[in-house]
């Protein structure tokens, strides 16, 4: 590909709800290609449906990008900035013939000027699909009108939307990368609306404007927009522009093979972000809801998918969203990502829970790395630093109820912690066997089972019943720290 065939692709969310995870896949599948290809990926705001948009939600979508590692070349663009572009070809279109003025009520017919609703939350992630599919109409009576008869109108201050006049015979056709060709009956398409008798835009002609100033040179968007295609292929046409290669990618449903939506649980990307998921997990998780890289590797690194992503490899079959699945892939990605590549998602959920500030981890780079590596072959999402392991990381923490109840029972542990923790105290070398041969030697003393010592412990000294192995711990929490928790559980513990 030359350098000025470069692909040229966009994203373009509606402020109407959050970044939801449909919408999500479609901006991945938009950066991959881009950056695959070396094209470039523009971001577009489509915000002309006045009754629906909830303008404080654009930060929300474009923060949500932007944590999900997707950077664009060019935008935010807003369409509501480009009002007058839009008129101006339906203008054009009306002169041309290709449109006509129509003088009735929205309410009157199929896909009329009013602003549809519909249900934003399933959208795949591009402006409005003009709402739920319908079957066609009775042809809309203005096409027909005489020259008198619409200047009447006019004089009597009736309103207009401009609608395109659909040739009533012929097909129109489209070439789909996953779908293949598609073939529509001009007759199955109603002359639809242009311009509202509001002077805003409907989609159908903001997006084909918008795609054409921008050299778009492939759609990459849901499949629940195929059925806008044919629409979109004849605008193209009558506005003497080529039309740029679609490709539609499967929807997103539930584990009940129903749209994904809320009663799935979280359906927005910040939830996900909000719940301690990395996002190159999300990522890596993501492009697998449609996309096959090929091979048996499902672990893929990003450098990783955008080398192998091709819009060849995307499926017509809709994808199942499996919530067990994600929570898989983020603890592979816990557990295998480099700790330095790990360190600062840890750093920003201590800050998250207030623990950072005067903490050792921040003190000392290395004590912090060391710490992490050994606390997340036993995480599963990223607030688990903070919740069982928040011990490794603050002085200040609870003793479960479950542990104290199971293994501080004997009543002879407070006397034995307290010689423990002498022992310990007492220790030239702070090491994993150092630590060891002191309490095995306490037990042989005591004539008791070493794991009595080794449990009762680990709930002194973390306050959890599972943690990673015991000297290991106590070698990373360190002496002062260890002897300390120690002494602390003997006054909890009390006279027995």
């Amino acid at each position: 590909m030359a350098s000025a065939q470069k692909p040229r692709v966009r994203f373009a969310p509606s402020p109407t709800g959050y970044l939801h995870v449909g919408g999500a896949r479609t901006a991945l599948f938009n950066w991959l290609f881009a950056r695959h290809e070396g094209g470039t990926l523009l971001v577009r705001i489509e915000d002309t449906d006045v009754g629906r948009n909830r303008p404080e939600l654009v930060d929300g979508i474009l923060d949500d990008l932007k944590w999900l590692g997707i950077e664009w070349d060019e935008g935010p663009f807003f369409q509501s900035e480009r009002l007058e572009m839009y008129r101006q070809a339906a203008e054009r279109l009306l002169a041309s013939g290709a449109a006509f003025p129509c003088y009735c009520k929205p309410s009157a017919y199929a896909g009329g000027d009013a602003a549809p609703a519909g249900d934003v939350e399933e959208q795949e992630g591009e402006g409005d699909d003009e709402g739920p599919k319908v079957h066609k109409g009775p042809a809309c009576p203005c096409r027909d009108l005489s020259d008198a008869e619409r200047a009447a109108k006019q004089k009597g201050g009736i309103s207009r939307a401009i609608r395109f006049r659909v040739s009533r015979t012929g097909t129109t056709k489209f070439e789909d990368i996953v779908f293949g060709r598609r073939e529509v009956q001009n007759e199955e398409i109603e002359d639809f609306v242009l311009l509202r008798s509001n002077g805003l835009p409907t989609y159908q002609l903001s997006v084909v404007v918008d795609d054409i100033d921008m050299r778009i040179s492939h759609v990459i968007r849901g499949a629940d927009h195929l059925s806008n295609t044919p629409k979109q292929a004849l605008l193209y046409e009558a506005l003497g522009a080529p039309v740029p290669l679609f490709a539609h990618v499967p929807l997103i449903l539930g584990p009940d093979r129903t749209r994904l939506s809320k009663r799935h649980g979280a359906t927005s990307v910040g939830s996900y972000a909000t719940e301690g998921f990395l996002p190159e997990a999300f990522r890596n998780f993501l492009a697998l809801l449609g996309w096959s890289p090929g091979g048996d590797s499902e672990f893929l690194r990003t450098p990783q998918m955008i080398e192998r992503f091709t819009l060849s490899g995307v499926s017509r079959t809709n994808a199942i969203f499996d919530r067990p699945k994600l929570e898989w892939f983020n603890t592979e990605y816990q557990q295998k990502l480099p700790i330095e590549d790990l360190l600062p998602y840890v750093e920003t959920e201590l800050k998250r829970a207030g623990l950072w500030e005067g903490s050792q981890a921040r003190r000392d780079h290395a004590w912090f790395a060391r710490t992490v590596d050994l606390v997340r072959p036993r995480t599963r999402l990223l607030d688990d630093f903070t919740g069982w392991a928040r011990a490794f990381f603050t002085d200040d923490f609870d003793y479960d109820a479950e542990a104290r109840e199971k293994f501080w029972k004997d009543e002879r542990l407070g006397g034995m912690l307290a010689k423990l923790a002498d022992a310990l105290a007492a220790l030239a070398d702070w090491n994993h066997d150092a630590c060891d041969a002191a309490l095995r030697g306490l037990a042989t003393g005591e004539g008791v089972k070493a794991g009595l010592l080794i449990n009762a412990t680990r709930v002194a000294i973390v306050g959890r019943a599972v943690a990673p192995p015991l000297f290991e711990t106590m070698v990373v929490i360190g002496k002062d720290r260890v002897v300390a928790r120690i002494r602390r559980a003997v006054t909890f513990l009390g006279p027995r």
